[in-house]
């Protein structure tokens, strides 16, 4: 913990990003963005995010472009279990025919898991380094240099993700069953009668917008949750190693889970989409 800081300090100063934004026509960081209103950037996530996609696909193009038929070195056994292990997921579970979703999977379930293993970095590592450079380069007062390095603790994030799959399960929706099928299916299901047209229709475009809903608050409330216990775990001192390094392991489990789970219902979703009922 960076000395002068209360314990309240130190927290609020993890959980808060790096802030960009433009104020009457200047560029301007972090708390001058506080009166922005909705067009802030955060350019941490960006950075990061963006950042472990293109470490994604430089090594899976790599390997894919190295790839043989003998036998696999350790990379490439390694890339070949993870795509087997998704495409048996995607057989399993979609019920359709449609070339993208084995790629979109893959890319979900690799991208999100990079982006929650951050989240096993010590706390104060990146942001240490942040600041550093923010004082040495820039002259910045460490205090105003802002770090969070795991994209999945902000919300603005995995709603991003999950507005995308909200707008593949519209357009397989439609793209399956036309225009015409998709309206019949929210305005004439569960009670087939045009008198039930307008609660069939609250009814179904509640459970379509709660999906999206429960895939961005799922996968944000665990990984905020988890860096959360990572910082208080930070400020007890010396003590925290044996703490941090339980919790590590935990999230050796709980940082894939998350991952799949994203995945998963992103597979479910599209596929009942694809179906005609």
């Amino acid at each position: 913990m960076a000395s002068g800081q209360t314990t309240q300090e130190y927290i609020q100063h993890h959980l808060t990003n790096a802030k960009m934004c433009s104020v009457e026509g200047e560029i301007v960081f972090n708390k001058a963005c506080s009166d922005a209103g909705f067009w802030v950037w955060h350019i941490d996530t960006l950075a990061w995010s963006i950042g472990l996609g293109i470490l994604f696909l430089a090594v899976f193009r790599s390997v894919g472009k190295k790839a043989t038929t003998g036998v696999p070195g350790k990379l490439q056994a390694f890339v070949e279990l993870v795509v087997d292990f998704v495409d048996d997921n995607v057989k399993s579970t979609y019920h359709g025919n449609s070339s993208l979703i084995a790629p979109l999977a893959l890319t979900i379930f690799v991208w999100v898991l990079l982006m929650n293993i951050m989240d096993l970095v010590p706390v104060d590592v990146i942001p240490g380094i942040a600041a550093l450079i923010g004082e040495h380069a820039f002259g910045m007062d460490p205090h105003d240099v802002y770090m969070k390095a795991v994209p999945t603790t902000d919300l603005n994030l995995t709603a991003a993700l999950a507005i995308g799959v909200f707008v593949l399960m519209i357009g397989y929706a439609i793209r399956m069953k036309g225009v015409g099928g998709f309206v019949k299916e929210i305005t004439m299901q569960p009670f087939n009668h045009p008198v039930f047209i307008p609660a069939n229709f609250i009814l179904e475009t509640v459970t379509l917008i709660a999906r999206p809903f429960s895939l961005a608050l799922r996968l944000f409330g665990n990984l905020y949750a988890s860096e959360l216990i990572f910082i208080l775990i930070a400020t007890v001192g010396f003590a925290q190693l044996p703490l941090h390094f339980a919790w590590s392991v935990f999230h050796l489990l709980v940082l894939p889970l998350q991952a799949f789970l994203f995945m998963t219902l992103t597979i479910v979703y599209l596929s009942l989409a694809s179906q005609d009922h």
